[in-house]
């Protein structure tokens, strides 16, 4: 599982005088899929805005309703029940999300993989955990973990997880994909501009009300709470994820609460990842990727991809920039 740190930080420009400004700019924050949400988008009014940002909420609220595997009765849940018995129907919408999944899969050489949900939790980060799981412990934890063990039937549209057991689930990519699909609804009714940010998994379009491009802060890696740099970012999105607070230390070595599926053991070596590509959905698995695939395997991944730009912080804090970053470093 991954969880989104507050490594990125927003800049907006609120105008709110309509005299001055034809568009106005409105934001809200909202807990959606157990999680902030922050909502901002351009409107010629801030009634016409919060109308804009409800129908938003009400997409991601659809998109949850469909990947929740707590929710009993989604398709993601029916998929999990018959784990080893029987494929199950689902709709295209769903079907090609999870084909997409498995195609990270591929490229990430597994280390993005939603039969995560299928591990069993041996590790504890709470700071209850006195020792590490055994060795066979951590094998037995992935042994029903595998992409490869999705069976699609894509003229069926049928899903089939191989073995009894496995589970699938989308904590490394739903939120991102959320905020894709809100966006691309707020874009179908002509909303000029905005912003989704899903904990961290962020998606744009369109500028400022200025005119100005909207600016992604990056947070020091010494003091979270100040800015290293500012980046714009034009019809793009970036993802997060890192682990500044969630960890265990064994013989000297930090261990993240970011588990390598491939292997059952924490990820080391890096404290953050940001990612940014044209979907908020191919970031926030690309960042969770980039995570466990360490330094230097993961920016050779990132520099095949087109459109993709990474920023790494290792374990001391230093930076890594794919070839594509350029800082404005004001401090």
């Amino acid at each position: 599982m991954k969880r989104m740190l507050p490594l990125l930080f927003l800049m907006l420009t609120v105008n709110l005088n309509a005299q001055e400004q034809q568009f106005v700019t409105v934001q809200k924050v909202m807990k959606l899929m157990g999680s902030r949400f922050e909502i901002t988008v351009v409107a010629p009014n801030e009634e016409i805005g919060y109308i804009n940002i409800e129908e938003a909420a009400a997409e991601i609220q659809r998109i949850e309703r469909l990947i929740s595997s707590w929710d009993e009765g989604s398709e993601t849940a029916k998929i999990n029940r018959n784990a080893g018995i029987k494929p199950v129907k689902v709709s295209r919408e769903l079907f090609k999300l999870i084909e997409r999944c498995k195609q990270v899969s591929e490229i990430t050489d597994g280390a993005f993989d939603i039969t995560f949900a299928s591990m069993d939790q041996i590790w504890k980060f709470d700071g209850s955990m006195k020792f590490p799981p055994t060795e066979a412990e951590i094998k037995n934890s992935v042994s029903k973990v595998g992409f490869n063990k999705i069976i699609l039937d894509a003229e069926a549209s049928t899903v089939l997880l191989k073995d009894q057991g496995m589970k699938i689930g989308f904590g490394a990519i739903g939120k991102g994909y959320a905020a894709d699909k809100a966006k691309e609804l707020l874009v179908s009714k002509q909303v000029r501009a905005g912003i989704i940010n899903a904990a961290g998994d962020l998606t744009t379009w369109g500028t400022k009300v200025s005119g100005e491009k909207w600016l992604i802060g990056i947070a020091n890696p010494l003091s979270k709470d100040k800015i290293f740099s500012w980046l714009p970012i034009v019809e793009s999105s970036v993802a997060t994820s890192g682990n500044y607070e969630k960890f265990v230390t064994f013989g000297g070595v930090k261990y993240s609460h970011i588990i390598d599926p491939r292997t059952g053991y924490p990820s080391t070596g890096i404290n953050s990842v940001s990612i940014f590509t044209k979907t908020a959905e191919l970031s926030d698995a690309l960042a969770t990727a980039v995570y466990i695939m360490g330094v230097d395997t993961g920016l050779a991944l990132v520099a095949q991809l087109r459109g993709t730009e990474a920023i790494i912080v290792d374990s001391d804090n230093k930076i890594h920039k794919s070839k594509g970053i350029i800082f404005d470093n004001n401090n």
